[in-house]
């Protein structure tokens, strides 16, 4: 089942088409990456969801309800984490978390919610006087409420030191686990890579890949780095690794180390290569491409 379905979707915003043809399905149950760069029509496609936007023609879908003509329904089972959510400066936490669960007509403790982003020491004190990662962990307590169906996070590691960015990922991934469906737009690649299933790479308007990292890596042809120190380098030996096919470059580092830009399928062939060679190979490590590298491709039309 789809938790979120866009089919066809157009918006254009006079001149500038924000949306072409968007189709994009997120199941149910899973974590799903929503990567672009600026302008691309991310927070478009957001604010499609949640119907502060409605789009020009195509349809939408969330939680098994028209966007436009339910958005009531679809909001009361959806929390939601805005980029550049702002506070109440007179308004302690709790209150912040009193007002989110009177809001939803939900029976949540907000003593519970704060200690669960780590601001039980700040929660009576106004949020004026917040940082901006706090502000992010109290945005992050707000979306929880109600256990939500759905949670929409939109940059939700602004402001979070690592230690904030760890908890954040904990918290994703128990929300998974008890069934919810996190859409997570982000910039920090390395936090998209650790917690979602699937990613969606938007460019100009238009889903250009979906997949997991491990199948983006595969669709884009990118590279893996394959590392070898070795014993001894006789002659030929790196002339035999160059020969391997699906091999672009083999460069030596000192006296014992090879490095080898290769597919990722012919790391043995290589290995195998260098032994028939006579060369001694000690250790070998390996590096795949990141989803920084997999973005690139995508957004720059190489992949």
């Amino acid at each position: 089942m789809a938790a979120i379905e866009l089919a066809g979707v157009e918006k254009r915003f006079g001149d500038v088409a924000a949306l072409r043809g968007l189709d994009l399905e997120v199941e149910a149950g899973e974590v799903f990456g929503f990567l672009g760069p600026n302008g691309a029509g991310k927070s478009t496609t957001i604010n499609v969801l949640l119907d502060f936007v409605r789009p020009d023609s195509g349809r939408v879908e969330v939680l098994g309800r028209e966007a436009g003509t339910q958005s009531v329904a679809v909001r009361e089972r959806t929390g939601v984490l805005p980029e550049g959510f702002d506070v109440y400066d007179r308004l302690t936490a709790r209150e912040h978390l009193r007002f989110a669960v009177e809001s939803k007509g939900a029976d949540d403790d907000p003593a519970d919610l704060l200690d669960r982003v780590g601001l039980t020491d700040a929660a009576g004190r106004r949020a004026g006087g917040f940082s901006t990662g706090m502000r992010q962990r109290l945005a992050l307590a707000m979306a929880l409420v109600g256990d939500p169906d759905l949670l929409v996070l939109d940059e939700p590691s602004t402001g979070l030191d690592p230690n904030g960015a760890r908890e954040m990922r904990e918290i994703v991934r128990a929300e998974r686990d008890r069934g919810a469906t996190v859409f997570f737009s982000s910039h920090i690649l390395g936090q998209v890579e650790a917690v979602c299933d699937r990613v969606g790479i938007l460019r100009d308007g238009e889903l250009v890949a979906v997949d997991s990292v491990e199948g983006l890596r595969e669709r884009s042809g990118a590279e893996t780095t394959l590392e070898i120190e070795v014993e001894t380098l006789p002659d030929g030996a790196v002339e035999a690794a160059r020969d391997v096919a699906g091999v672009s470059e083999v460069r030596v580092e000192g006296d014992s180390r090879l490095v080898v830009a290769c597919e990722g399928d012919v790391k043995m062939a290589v290995l195998d290569a260098l032994g028939s060679a006579g060369a001694e190979v000690a250790d070998f490590t390996t590096r795949e491409a990141s989803l920084e590298d997999l973005f690139a491709a995508y957004t720059e039309g190489s992949a």
